[in-house]
């Protein structure tokens, strides 16, 4: 399965960075393909193309802060977590993703 991810929290450090490794090492255990964007305080990192979107099977938003630009993902199944959910049950995340995307 092929799937992105957005991260960003309140401050813009710690937790949007850590909750990036944290879903991109579940998914990757699970033999997914992901691309992680960050939207730290120096701003978006790793962003997402058009392209990636459209290959996308799911995408992973972090609900802690509105994500910018978050219509592009419109029209894909979208998993709202938390960056604290994604640093402490990445795999589980995954695992309702595998379940809610067949």
């Amino acid at each position: 399965m092929k799937l992105l991810a957005v991260t960003a929290c309140a401050a813009g450090v710690a937790h949007t960075f850590m909750a990036a490794e944290g879903i991109e090492k579940a998914a990757k255990e699970r033999g997914h393909e992901i691309k992680v964007e960050t939207q730290g305080a120096l701003g978006i990192d790793n962003r997402i193309t058009p392209e990636e979107v459209k290959e996308a099977d799911a995408v992973i938003l972090t609900k802690d802060i509105p994500i910018r630009e978050r219509d592009r993902f419109e029209g894909k199944k979208i998993f709202n977590v938390t960056s604290t959910a994604c640093i402490t049950n990445g795999p589980k995340i995954i695992e309702a993703i595998e379940q809610n995307t067949k």
